[in-house]
């Protein structure tokens, strides 16, 4: 390897304040546009229009910045706006005709993501259409996952392992008599890879696997917390609803029919590496397309799967950065006020893992009388303080 690729592989991590700043430029990006479709999540509201707005949102943002440098940065969607209801658990981003709308009380998980130069900021929020806190089984689950991203935060730092994580967030999802969605993963984010090798596995089952691992400095994580009311075992019913894609970079096959080819071919200019809904493609030649493509490994698909009617499934997600002087979370989105009827209030270990610092550095006191404070919280108060920090953070 020559001088100039060594220099060029260090430039591409967190060493470099070049890199770091993108990042936080597509996390100032993806929380706005977070923002805005929390404010069109109204009853009656069409999920498609929603959806659309917020890829309009960050792809005009993103599409703003470094338009004056002398080489091209490609910025924009990293993943697109997924609205997915109550028992839906992800990825639902319907087609333009689709007619489903929101309703009061639906328990809304917004999915979303923007890259400027392959740094990509993901975030996941859940957000009830109710006026006023939000009590009963959709604040135990929502409480839940809030809770389990807060610990993952603090447990998601150099020296600790990946089932480190993986244990605590079952256990947090247990003291609120919820369960974590089997099959989802957190993973290490880097250049252009939104789904890197090096993951955190939320819930352990005989199908699914994955190496045990330690987090490093200048390291990044999507850390994807999703927990249900249900029995956490989603199942895919309807094909049809999958619409997102991601091109299998490191997969070819020669397409036998005209329509896939077209299509296949249109993707690989507009959509080389990031995931993309098939809503941008030319819509009747996708459909013939797609499933040809799909079935010969060219497309990765994330297919839309649902817990069992009645159940209610809440997503956090947020993009954090394994700074030297701490962990920097940097996608966020306040939670609403939340009334559950489960908590931690008994439960010592989960409190011990809230009272950890996630910065480094020491500064005074202030963590050793952060984590006294944090033994006399009361669970509403916790969830308050948590919320102001993200806020925080966001500001």
């Amino acid at each position: 390897m020559s001088d100039d690729e060594t220099k060029e592989e260090i430039e591409l991590d967190l060493t470099s304040s070049d890199v770091v700043t993108k990042y936080k430029s597509a996390a100032e990006i993806v929380n706005k546009a977070l923002h805005l479709v929390v404010s069109e999540c109204k009853p009656k509201a069409k999920i498609v229009d929603i959806c659309e707005k917020g890829d309009a949102f960050i792809r005009e943002q993103a599409g703003s910045m470094y338009k004056n440098v002398k080489k091209k940065i490609e910025r924009g969607v990293a993943f697109p706006t997924c609205i997915s209801v109550n028992n839906t658990v992800c990825h639902f981003s319907p087609m333009g005709g689709d007619e489903t709308v929101l309703e009061e009380d639906d328990v809304v998980k917004i999915d979303m993501g923007c890259h400027i130069d392959g740094f990509i900021a993901v975030v996941a929020h859940t957000h009830v259409l109710h006026e006023g806190p939000v009590a009963g089984r959709a604040a135990d689950v929502i409480a839940a996952a809030n809770t389990a991203a807060e610990v993952a935060l603090r447990l998601v730092r150099p020296g600790k392992k990946n089932k480190d994580v993986t244990e605590a967030i079952q256990k947090v999802a247990a003291a609120y008599d919820c369960k974590v969605v089997e099959g989802v993963l957190s993973h290490q984010l880097k250049q252009y890879v939104i789904d890197g090798n090096k993951v955190v596995l939320s819930v352990g089952n005989p199908e699914t696997r994955v190496d045990d691992a330690e987090f490093e400095e200048n390291e990044v994580y999507a850390v994807d917390i999703v927990i249900s009311t249900g029995d956490g075992k989603p199942k895919l019913l309807d094909e049809k609803q999958t619409t997102i894609y991601k091109r299998a970079v490191d997969k070819n096959y020669h397409l036998k029919m005209k329509a896939s080819r077209f299509i296949f071919s249109e993707i690989s200019q507009k959509f080389p590496i990031m995931p993309f809904s098939a809503r941008a493609l030319e819509e009747k030649r996708a459909r013939l397309g797609l499933v040809e493509c799909v079935n010969h490994d060219l497309l990765q698909p994330y297919p839309v799967l649902h817990e069992k009617p009645g159940d209610l499934v809440a997503h956090i997600k947020f993009t954090v950065l394994l700074m030297p002087n701490g962990s920097d979370r940097i996608t966020s989105h306040p939670v609403q006020q939340l009334q559950p009827t489960k908590g931690i209030d008994n439960d010592s270990e989960i409190k011990t893992w809230l009272a950890l610092g996630i910065k480094t550095k020491k500064k005074g006191g202030g963590k050793k009388k952060k984590g006294k404070k944090i033994d006399n919280l009361t669970e509403a108060e916790l969830m308050d303080e948590d919320t102001a920090n993200g806020a925080a953070a966001q500001e």
